[in-house]
Formats: C-alpha cells, structure tokens, sequence
C-alpha cells in the first residue's frame, strides 16, 4: 500500500468527524431504545437503520484515512441523551444532530479546500450531498410528528414512517 500524507488540518477534521458519525450512531441508538420503550417500534426501528447508516459514514472515514496510509484515530464516545419528554422531542433532537453533523462535514471540506486535499474533496462531496438527505428527512419528521395531533394518527405515522421516509429517499 502506498503512503500518502494527509495535510494535518485535514486529517485532524477527518478524525473529528470519524468520531462525530460514531457518536450520532450511538445517539441513534438511544432515540431508538426510547421509542422501543414506548411501543413506537416503527419509530425504533428507524432509528435503529439510522444508527447503522452512522456506522457506515464512520467506516468511509476510516477507510478513506487508511487507504492514505494512516491510522484513524478513535475517541471516546460520550452517553447520549435518553431522557426526552416526548416524540416531538425526539425527532427534533434527530434534527439537530443532523444540523451539527452538516457542520462538521463542511468544517472536514473546508479544511480539504484550504490544504488543496483534493482526494478529501472528493469524499467529502458524497457526505455533503448525503446530509442534504439527511436533514430533509430529519425535517419531514418534525412537521409530520407535529402534525400528528391525536393518538390515532401518531400511530399510524409510527406504523408507516419508514416507509415514507424511504421513498423520500428514493426520490
């Protein structure tokens, strides 16, 4: 395998972020036991999916900095938030995750830009396109969660939600 250095400020910003999309997959994790709690198992399983698809952004991160000849750097994953007061809470919180998360990723592409890492560049054009998804759905959340003004409709929503988002995603 060749050795390629990865400019400093870039790999700092790739390590932040490996470690970012491990954090929000154990974030995931804990909206998807809450709604688990709850017997909202749509919801949980979601989210669950969610916390998966955080795992596989961690692993392209490690795999890009491997593939230049450098060790990730793992860091310690903090407890996430378990206690909410509600299902808007929840989603919202899934929204706000993803805003960070966008932040991070630019930070990652700003840095790739300033050190003229094109091959970071090019990774990161996949993540940004990836979080303009991801907040789209995390949005559709919120607004459909609010929207859900009675105990019917919050359980029809719970019962159809992957199925809506999924074909969000797939438009």
């Amino acid at each position: 395998m060749a050795k390629t250095k990865i400019p400093s400020k870039t790999l700092t910003e790739l390590n932040r972020q490996l470690n970012c999309e491990l954090t929000a997959a154990q974030a995931y994790l804990a909206l998807s036991v809450w709604c688990c709690n709850r017997n909202l198992k749509g919801f949980a399983s979601f989210f669950a999916k969610q916390s998966g698809e955080e795992r596989e952004h961690a692993e392209k991160f490690m795999k890009h900095v491997h593939d230049r000849g450098v060790a990730p750097e793992l860091a310690a994953i903090a407890v996430p938030k378990q206690n909410f007061k509600s299902l808007l809470e929840v989603v919202e919180q899934a929204l706000a995750m993803e805003q960070a998360n966008t932040c991070g990723i630019n930070a990652v592409y700003e840095a790739a830009v300033a050190a003229k890492d094109y091959p970071a560049q090019v990774l990161m054009h996949w993540f940004i396109n990836e979080q303009v998804e991801e907040e789209a759905w995390a949005a559709e959340l919120v607004d459909r969660v609010r929207t859900a003004t009675c105990a019917g409709s919050l359980l029809d929503l719970d019962r159809h939600v992957e199925k809506l988002l999924a074909d969000d995603k797939e438009a």
